[in-house]
């Protein structure tokens, strides 16, 4: 994700209105600080969206907010994930055993949950290692994946959910009417919830969109690559992202709830600042491919929050990632092409 707006640190817990609260549950040494993690009020108990990241300090935030809401945790009715992302999933699994909630995702993101509780390292390692040369990745950035030989992926024990979120249907929240959006892009199976009812404030617009990371108000989510080992299917996540963002910008809320950051109006309004962001990045990459480029070298020259000295080793991995995404964009519409013989694969501005 990208650079952040400055704003006011939010209360730990802050009420919507409307039978909505949110919590901040921290991510443990990462720069977005915390997870929003939303509480809504049904006929049948509280609902969470998301759960925060797997950690004893974050478990014990979501604890206590949940106390704070007049709640706990093990009143907790079901759980509503956006995405598999483990910031998002990642406490899942202990909400369940403590509430015997369910856990609803799309069956895109579930599969992948499926695939990572299922996965050897070893795979993944050497998926990832012959992922990166493809790419242009120098020796010394793909040894320590060479080397590495972990008996589990690290942080990552996602719970298996029990329901499948279905795009365009309402969500089973007695009392409420909580409809999916499907938004692919940040990952397969992202979804956004639009709360169909009117706004607490009486705001103009047609309800509130809680949009885990497909919408935030100063930061732009990460569109890299849908990996899996054994599936060879070109995707374009950056096609599916912008697709996803015009009908999120057509849904017209009165609020948006985001995963990140805070709360804020005008959904079309950042939808098209993010539509010319990204704009602009294909016009930018495209000059670069004036020349051929691998993947690896394309992403070195692109624009980032920091240069890319000052990249940490996991974050580039994830650049390049996000590089050949925008590649694909280009392919796909025409603008760009890949060098017949090239190895490792260089690409090129179509003329």
């Amino acid at each position: 994700m990208q650079s952040s707006q400055d704003r006011e640190p939010a209360p730990a817990v802050y009420d919507h209105g409307g039978g909505v609260r949110s919590l901040r549950v921290p991510i443990p040494d990462n720069p977005l600080g915390h997870t929003l993690v939303y509480v809504v009020d049904t006929d049948r108990g509280p609902v969470l969206i998301d759960t925060g990241w797997d950690d004893p300090a974050s478990w014990d935030t979501l604890a206590s907010g949940l106390t704070a809401c007049g709640t706990s945790v093990d009143g907790i009715h079901g759980v509503v994930v956006t995405h598999h992302h483990p910031d998002h999933h990642g406490l899942s699994g202990r909400v369940r055993e403590a509430s015997g909630a369910w856990i609803a995702m799309h069956a895109a993101d579930t599969a992948v949950v499926r695939r990572t509780r299922g996965a050897r390292p070893e795979r993944w390692f050497s998926y990832m290692t012959a992922k990166l040369a493809a790419a242009g990745a120098p020796e010394e950035h793909i040894a320590p994946l060479r080397a590495a030989r972990p008996r589990t992926l690290p942080g990552l024990s996602p719970a298996l959910p029990d329901r499948d979120i279905v795009p365009g249907e309402l969500l089973d929240l007695p009392g409420r009417r909580l409809r999916a959006i499907w938004t692919p892009g940040h990952t397969p199976g992202h979804v956004c919830l639009h709360l169909e009812e009117t706004h607490p404030a009486q705001l103009p617009g047609h309800g509130r969109l809680f949009s885990g990371d497909h919408l935030l108000p100063g930061i732009t989510p990460h569109i890299g690559l849908y990996e899996d080992p054994d599936d060879t299917t070109v995707t374009d996540p950056l096609g599916d992202y912008l697709d996803s963002l015009e009908r999120v910008g057509r849904l017209a809320p009165a609020e948006v709830l985001p995963a990140h950051q805070h709360a804020f109006p005008d959904a079309a309004a950042r939808v098209r600042e993010l539509l010319a962001h990204h704009e602009a990045r294909l016009t930018d990459l495209l000059a670069l491919l004036a020349e051929p480029l691998t993947p690896w070298q394309v992403a070195e020259r692109m624009e980032w929050n920091r240069p890319w000295a000052y990249i940490p080793h996991g974050s580039r991995t994830i650049a390049v990632s996000e590089a050949e995404s925008h590649l694909r964009r280009l392919v796909k519409a025409g603008r760009a092409e890949a060098v017949p013989g090239s190895d490792p694969v260089t690409y090129t501005a179509v003329q």
